[in-house]
């Protein structure tokens, strides 16, 4: 993201600065209050609070260190959920793809195994193939959720998580929700947190994190919600284990900030990143139709076919870098094919030149 973080967090971390001491930081009850207040706010998710919120250094470290408690803890994990019959074969995960890259790296890191299950496209959005959720998650153990979804920019809908909750719940799959890219939803759609859809479980937990929402990633701090005791114990365990449990007491203080002081330039921020996926989605209707871009309902990012350049992603990125100077993401790396996604959350006008130069790279 190139823009500067809101007003009320740099201040509070001038303020962290001028305190003159960095050492190693204990998170204080304001952080849980800074969490719990703006998911209930905001979100209507009720209920966190410290004894089930975990910190942790950034959302893709906290989904690897779940993956390691469940993994530390399989015969029991099995047997809770009843899966005896594939008793030594590695956690298998269940994702939708076009995925996250981080999520294929954390899987295979882990030494757990893949189970994709690829979206389809109808019309102009990305849906879930239920037949094929529900046949793929006879197999695995659990499944992971990117909520709302990176890269394709779906929003689920309540009525798809309550279906979605409902075939794991049968299956008796853990899911494991990472819901970065909450705060971006377009107009028309609301992102639901999966917890408020599963209120009565413990068989979940959310990963979330300011990073996203707020540009302040490199700042390391990010949180698991963990309902379940002994998991979260467990995952806990990881953490330290990991190393991965100690705290930026500026990625501390930015977090209060931003949650308790930056709603506006959050609700700023959305518009004018929604302004620019419509720029480029009229852009590309008008000027690039040998291009199609879907309907991004979330996140800051645009997903854009290729296909009918009858040239791999990889391939045109590079050629694209090299001539035009513009970098976008080859889809590749999110397991498909002939699609790249493209950042949103940049000046109009540097949105503006890329677009123009991608014009005249294809005219050529």
């Amino acid at each position: 993201m190139d823009f500067k973080a809101a007003k009320p967090i740099r201040e509070a971390m001038q303020r962290r600065l001028d305190h003159g001491v960095f050492g190693y930081s204990i998170v204080p009850q304001a952080n849980y209050d800074a969490v719990a207040q703006w998911f209930e706010r905001r979100h209507g998710w009720k209920g966190i609070n410290r004894d089930n919120l975990l910190y942790t250094t950034a959302v893709v470290p906290a989904i690897s260190a779940i993956f390691a408690a469940l993994e530390a803890n399989m015969e029991a994990f099995r047997a809770h959920y009843g899966k005896t019959g594939i008793a030594g074969s590695p956690l298998k995960i269940l994702t939708f793809t076009p995925a996250y890259n981080a999520f294929f790296s954390s899987i295979e890191n882990m030494g757990c195994e893949l189970v994709p299950c690829p979206l389809v496209l109808e019309g102009n959005r990305f849906e879930i193939n239920w037949s094929d959720l529900e046949a793929k998650a006879k197999e695995a153990d659990v499944f992971l959720l990117c909520n709302p979804h990176n890269p394709t920019g779906r929003v689920w809908s309540r009525a798809e998580l309550e279906r979605i909750a409902d075939i794991m719940r049968r299956e008796h799959l853990f899911v494991l929700s990472d819901e970065i890219h909450c705060e971006f939803a377009f107009p028309g759609h609301a992102y639901t947190p999966f917890a408020s859809i599963v209120i009565n479980d413990t068989d979940f937990c959310v990963c979330t994190s300011a990073s996203k929402a707020f540009n302040i990633a490199g700042l390391l701090c990010a949180n698991i919600f963990v309902p379940n005791k002994e998991l979260f114990a467990q995952i806990n365990h990881a953490l330290e284990v990991h190393e991965v449990n100690g705290l930026n007491p500026f990625g501390l203080v930015a977090q209060v900030a931003a949650y308790n002081e930056s709603e506006a330039w959050l609700d700023e921020l959305n518009e004018y990143v929604y302004g620019n996926f419509c720029y480029l989605r009229d852009f590309i209707q008008k000027e690039l139709p040998q291009l199609r871009i879907h309907e991004t309902e979330g996140t800051y990012l645009g997903w854009v076919d290729i296909s009918a350049l009858n040239m791999p992603a990889e391939q045109f990125c590079c050629d694209l870098a090299k001539k035009g100077h513009v970098l976008f993401n080859p889809s590749e790396m999110y397991g498909a094919e002939h699609y790249v996604r493209i950042n949103l959350a940049t000046s109009r006008d540097i949105l503006v030149e890329a677009l123009n130069r991608l014009k005249e790279y294809l005219n050529q």
